[in-house]
């Protein structure tokens, strides 16, 4: 693992063909206020940085951004099925039983969330942002892979990665009224509402019939561990992206 680029979640630790990892925002060649990993392709940082630092972050993972797989995603529900590998539009999951073919989503707050289902070799990159988790995209994807590859939630296993926190998620009333209680915390101070994205898609996962044993969570967070990931938020919109990326090795 290299920590300076990314991060390899624990809990697929078991699996050495599956390539896994969460970016950082350390080892890149940005300027600030991209500073310097920067992978997001739709920023105002130079492309030539964009690029390199991509190249850096694939080639630290053993794989080619030839291999990759995204799209460009729109805070929404969409999952797209078998993509080819790629840019795409207008989804914010991506699911395949494709070897050699590694899926990709873009963050900066929203949760990302990695599926991989190792008895029918399948795998899924979701970006949970909260319309998203509001409208259940982490259980539309386990069911999509249940419908096209036969997957069995119980066997599949999940990484739940780092994200705005919730102490420092504070949302509106017309955000907040959408969410569980259970997922929410009331902020007397502030007289705000806070959401955990984490708990709340961890919960769909669970809901979904997977094992609590089987699903990790980042203990990161993009706000209060800033100097080592981005956040919209807490940058006020002006910083990079990460990437988390799943797939198989042949």
């Amino acid at each position: 693992m290299d920590v300076k680029t990314h991060r390899r979640p624990p809990i697929f630790d078991s699996f050495p063909s599956l390539v896994v990892g969460e970016s950082t925002r350390l080892g890149g060649i940005s300027p600030i206020p991209y500073s310097s990993l920067n992978l997001g392709l739709h920023t105002n940082d130079d492309p030539t940085n964009v690029l390199e630092n991509r190249k850096r972050f694939f080639q630290n993972l053993g794989i080619s951004s030839t291999q990759v797989a995204s799209s460009y995603q729109v805070h929404g529900a969409k999952v797209l099925v078998s993509p080819k590998a790629g840019r795409h539009e207008g989804y914010d999951a991506l699911i395949s039983n494709e070897p050699n073919l590694f899926l990709a989503v873009t963050i900066a707050d929203c949760t990302p969330v990695l599926l991989f289902d190792p008895v029918q070799k399948a795998v899924a990159a979701i970006h949970a942002g909260w319309r998203g988790t509001v409208a259940g995209i982490v259980k539309t994807t386990l069911g999509l892979m249940q419908q096209h590859y036969n997957t069995i939630p119980r066997n599949c296993y999940a990484y739940v990665g780092t994200c705005i926190d919730v102490s420092t998620f504070e949302v509106g009333q017309e955000v907040a009224i959408q969410f569980e209680e259970s997922f929410k915390v009331w902020n007397e101070k502030t007289q705000k509402y806070h959401v955990d994205l984490k708990m709340a898609n961890k919960a769909q996962l669970l809901e979904a019939g997977m094992s609590d044993s089987q699903i990790g969570c980042s203990p990161y967070s993009t706000v209060l561990d800033n100097q080592d990931y981005f956040s919209h938020r807490k940058e006020g919109g002006k910083t990079g992206r990460m990437l988390a990326v799943i797939g198989l090795r042949n």
